[in-house]
């Protein structure tokens, strides 16, 4: 039977199981697929990488670890852990500054590669053709004058022998294999037309157009809405079975880790703390830290409890950390803010006297109110209208029809500086520090502006409350005199808090303010929000596109689709009693611990 599947082929020779390393493996499938399914790819010895300085900085130490070919390695652990920059090494992006010891190899068949001794000529001939990588922020990643068909065409052509139609068909088939709508349209589409999901599949078909042996993917679903981060994960698995490739996934939630890992390896300030099976990881962690990144993500558990923080587990004999209540505030029956049949509509074609001929629905008619004191969580996919309300709530996207009442003053019909008084009293945290931080101001000035622009009081005064507010968001007073880019995500992210509540707000507007931090960022932000609340008494409009936080955090909940809320009710009857099939499938999407 051997002797005639290899005959077939014409290239093996006839006695294949005594001379099995002479037959190439998708020459033969049938004889060698069960033997080589356990074959290793990618064996990683003692990597260590480090940045000279004053002082050493110790990124990535002493890691090992080893794959078979189509396994699936999840590497997870917070910010700054060393995640990224030890898959940047296996690709050969590190920084130039980056002096990396340890060794890594790739292996195919009798082919070998010594990673960390390549030539830059060498990687160019790899990068991309045996090994792939998907990275975190598509719209970064993308070449924003370049269509996205061009793109994935450049990357076959590099490494294939194929004339520039047959790249193109194959671009095709491959952004319609990761189930983009009208692949032929999109071919020619730039970057920036395409939705967040879009941009994260036809990164995926740019990395595995060559088939690699090695699938990097360096948090590819962290900004995505559940429902959307739950296809793209589906879609890897399915593809990754189809080309039987290796992939290394990296993440910050142990939760997704399960759902596409056979072994996880568990990161800490560049040192591997646990590595296992997924089933021995998630259900018999052995290090404190495994423990408390399994905790830190909300829960129904943790529902009016302070989340635990890493610091709690951390030296921790204890396994069972004590949930405290947190301090519940005052809910008034006074609506401090009424919205009525909301209306934000975009125009779209015009006639040749510039009046629209039709529109974007993009809020279509929404109604609810929030009360003093009270959160009230907006959930649903990217797309749905969320961020569009909140910045129709600040003025910055216009309101079409409806009323929106803020302390009997309608917002709908607010022009110019009258919007001047109402954005002292509310404001917002807006989902990217880095993007809405002045990079050229010290923190300092940053969270004393608004007192400045508003001619609440003089830059003395506003500076010593500069200096109170960055305690009250527990960052160091030496913070004040340092730039944005100093600082971590969840540090950013704190400093976005402090310039929000300077001008003592009565409504504050989180729009997707903790979904791209890492859990353990994301409960310390969580419980800072609940602790200035009890504080100031303050009301929430908390947007988001994960249930769990939303519930977390919210007394009420609005469930949106397509511009209107196809749902509401206590955030315990949302999460846990679901009346709609949207709610539903949102909530059957959330990863589970």
């Amino acid at each position: 039977m051997l002797v005639r599947l290899c005959k077939i082929k014409m290239r093996c020779v006839v006695y294949c199981r005594l001379y099995l390393y002479r037959c190439p493996r998708d020459e033969c499938p049938q004889t060698l697929s069960n033997m080589t399914a356990n074959k290793r790819t990618l064996s990683v010895s003692n990597l260590s990488i480090s940045f000279a300085g004053t002082q050493v900085f110790q990124a990535v130490n002493d890691v090992s670890f080893h794959l078979n070919q189509g396994d699936t390695l999840a590497i997870v652990g917070e910010s700054g852990s060393g995640k990224s920059l030890m898959a940047l090494s296996l690709i050969g992006l590190q920084p130039r500054t980056a002096n990396v010891k340890g060794s890594a190899n790739l292996q195919a068949g009798r082919e070998q590669w010594a990673l960390m001794t390549l030539s830059e000529h060498a990687w160019q001939a790899l990068r991309g053709n045996k090994i792939g990588m998907i990275f975190q922020e598509p719209m970064s990643a993308l070449n924003p004058i370049m269509t996205v068909g061009k793109q994935i065409c450049e990357c076959i052509l590099v490494h294939q022998k194929l004339s520039k139609k047959a790249a193109e068909a194959i671009a095709i088939e491959w952004l319609t294999k990761v189930q983009l709508p009208q692949p032929d349209k999109i071919y020619d589409r730039f970057p920036h037309q395409l939705s967040g999901g879009q941009k994260q599949r036809v990164m995926i078909a740019m990395a595995m157009c060559c088939n690699p042996l090695l699938l990097l993917a360096d948090e590819p679903t962290t900004a995505l809405d559940a429902t959307v981060q739950k296809d793209i994960v589906a879609l890897m698995k399915v593809l990754q079975r189809e080309h039987n490739s290796t992939m290394i996934f990296i993440t910050h939630d142990l939760a997704l880790a399960a759902e596409i890992a056979d072994h996880i390896l568990v990161m800490y300030r560049g040192a591997c703390v646990e590595y296992g099976t997924t089933e021995e990881v998630l259900h018999h962690p052995k290090q404190a830290y495994t423990k408390a990144l399994l905790s830190c993500r909300p829960d129904v558990e943790h529902k009016g409890k302070r989340l635990p923080v890493i610091a709690d587990f951390m030296g921790n004999e204890r396994t069972d950390i004590k949930l405290v209540p947190v301090v519940q505030n005052d809910i008034s029956l006074d609506p401090i803010l009424n919205v009525s049949n909301l209306q934000v509509w975009f125009p779209q074609e015009k006639n040749l006297l510039g009046k629209p001929l039709s529109y974007f629905k993009a809020v279509n008619g929404i109604s609810f109110e929030i009360f003093k004191g009270e959160t009230l969580g907006l959930v649903g996919e990217s797309g749905c209208g969320k961020s569009t309300v909140s910045r129709s709530l600040m003025g910055l996207a216009p309101i079409y029809g409806g009323k929106v009442l803020f302390k009997d003053t309608d917002l709908a019909g607010l022009r110019g500086n009258k919007w001047n008084a109402i954005r002292r009293d509310i404001q917002m945290i807006f989902q990217d520090p880095s993007a809405s931080l002045n990079p050229r101001m010290k923190v300092a000035d940053i969270i004393s502006e608004p007192l400045l622009v508003h001619n609440i009081m003089s830059r003395k005064d506003a500076l010593l409350e500069a200096k109170r507010l960055i305690d009250l968001v527990h960052l160091p007073q030496d913070s004040l005199q340092r730039y944005p880019h100093q600082f971590s995500g969840g540090q950013r992210q704190r400093i976005g808090i402090a310039r929000s509540l300077s001008l003592k707000p009565q409504l504050l507007i989180c729009d997707e303010s903790v979904s791209a931090l890492d859990v353990s960022v994301q409960a310390q932000i969580l419980n800072l929000l609940k602790e200035i609340q009890s504080i100031f008494n303050l009301s929430y409009l908390f947007i988001s596109h994960d249930l769990s936080v939303v519930h977390y955090m919210s007394e009420r909940i609005l469930v949106m689709k397509q511009g209107q809320i196809v749902e509401s009710g206590s955030a315990n009857d949302i999460l846990l009693r679901p009346q709609e099939l949207y709610t539903q499938q949102l909530i059957a999407a959330m990863p589970k611990k």
